[in-house]
This record gives structure tokens, C-alpha cells and sequence, in this order.
């Protein structure tokens, strides 16, 4: 607390309070979860195959729909877990309200093709025409020619 000094007659405290040190906390926090927040950010973890190609071009207010299984043959519809009896009903509520997203499906490489191929199959029965697959670029060894 501070006092003033206007000749020791009127003695009052000053409530002031000092809103720096609480201005440099509230920026230090800010700065912690700005970088840490991106990588708190989880999905399903699939060590997709490499394949040729170009990049797809999407646009902006298109929304998506990614189809994931991973390893353990578990599938997952934008990161929600659901059993390939209900993939049907979840990507048809999905699509509700929406004009043609677009359908993406990552599968992870040891993913047996069979299971890939009835995964395709269901979402053709559920009215996707378009399906889109997303795999890692493949880099080109100097090697091989």
C-alpha cells in the first residue's frame, strides 16, 4: 500500500492495484496454450501406404467426412469409434443437411484388403458416388529406375 504525502495532515491509503505483473502472467499463459494446444490434438493413428498422385484440391465450405481404420481393424468416422454393421446409418446421418461432402478413407496399410473392399462397398451403399483415398506421397528413391 502506498501512503501520500500532502504534509502528513490527511493520511489515506491509495487502492490502486498494480495490474502489470497480472498482464504479464495472463501473456505468459497465453503464449503456453498457443503452443501447446495444437498438440493436444488427437486422432486415429494409422500408418497410411504410400502411392503416387497429386494432391486433391478441396474447397473451403465443402465439409468432409474421413473414414478411418486403423491397424487393429477398428473403424472410425471423424474420429468416433463405430462397428461396420453401423458405418451405413453414421455416414447417412452425417450426410443429413448436407449438400455432397466429400468422403475420404484412410486405411492403414496392414488393414487385410478384403476388409478395405466391404468398407467401399457399405459407403457405396449409403449413396456415396465420390470416395476419395488418403494416402502418403511417395518419395522416389535414387536406386530405384
Amino acid at each position: 500500500m502506498a501512503f501520500s504525502t500532502n504534509g502528513g495532515r490527511n493520511r489515506a491509503a491509495m487502492s490502486d492495484i498494480n495490474v502489470t505483473p497480472l498482464v504479464d502472467v495472463m501473456l505468459v499463459l497465453l503464449i503456453i496454450f498457443m503452443v501447446t494446444a495444437p498438440m493436444m490434438q488427437e486422432g486415429v493413428s494409422v500408418d497410411l501406404p504410400e502411392a503416387k498422385g497429386a494432391p486433391v484440391a478441396t474447397k473451403p465450405e465443402t465439409q468432409e467426412i474421413v473414414i478411418s481404420v486403423n491397424a487393429a481393424d477398428k473403424i472410425f468416422v471423424n474420429d468416433s469409434a463405430v462397428t461396420e454393421e453401423s458405418l451405413v446409418d453414421s455416414v447417412r446421418e452425417k450426410l443429413k443437411g448436407q449438400g455432397s461432402p466429400d468422403v475420404y478413407l484412410r486405411a492403414d496399410k496392414s488393414v487385410p484388403y478384403g476388409s478395405v473392399v466391404r468398407i467401399i462397398a457399405s459407403l457405396k451403399s449409403a449413396g456415396i458416388s465420390n470416395l476419395g483415398m488418403i494416402t502418403t506421397p511417395q518419395h522416389e528413391s535414387p536406386l530405384k529406375r
